[in-house]
């Protein structure tokens, strides 16, 4: 277990979240994964003996405001630490940002949790592991479906072509990462983010 994994009590901590850096276009060369940007709260979900906890991007513990999250975490192990995104999904089935900060303070029961990666897993830290291990792992870890707890898809090519697709539905725009990359917290060359205009 490297340094972060340093556990008190069994007790996992926070990891300060990888960030990715604005671009005007995202990369069309090889090597690259893209996700839709989803605007929402980054959120960080930690599972282990003491329990489930969840953090913002500043390392606050905002588990009561997700309680309904919390309560809907069941995963298959015993240990995990999750990195995505709270979310209220609109009427056409993209993240409301609107309605988000609202359904935070007076209806959480709408709160959705967007896995997009995954950082712990029952003893083992992934952070060196490259970005597709981890998303694999995941995928294995949280079930299809349309509950609490979702894992937020990738394509692998075509980001432009993509890029107007997943405008036209709603998204903010797209976050590009590369493949082969391992999780560092922090501002990142290897995740970068292009927003709609």
């Amino acid at each position: 277990m490297g340094k972060r994994d340093k556990v008190d009590g069994e007790r996992l901590a926070f990891i300060p979240p990888q960030m990715p850096t604005l671009v005007e276009q995202p990369p069309e060369d090889d090597g690259w994964v893209h996700e839709a940007k989803l605007d929402g709260y980054r959120t960080q979900i930690i599972i282990d003996k003491g329990g489930v906890r969840l953090y913002s991007k500043n390392g606050r513990d905002w588990t009561t405001k997700y309680w309904p999250i919390a309560l809907a975490v069941d995963l298959p192990c015993r240990a995990a630490i999750l990195d995505g995104e709270v979310i209220v999904s609109g009427e056409r089935g993209t993240p409301d940002s609107v309605a988000l900060e609202a359904a935070v303070w007076n209806e959480p029961s709408e709160l959705v949790f967007v896995a997009f990666d995954l950082l712990h897993l029952d003893g083992r830290n992934l952070t060196p592991l490259p970005l597709l291990l981890r998303k694999h792992a995941l995928r294995q870890l949280v079930e299809p479906g349309l509950g609490k707890i979702q894992y937020s898809d990738h394509f692998e090519r075509g980001a432009l072509a993509n890029f107007g697709v997943i405008e036209k539905t709603g998204f903010g725009g797209i976050i590009s990462k590369r493949s082969d990359s391992p999780y560092r917290s922090g501002l990142s060359k290897t995740w970068l983010k292009t927003e709609y205009s």
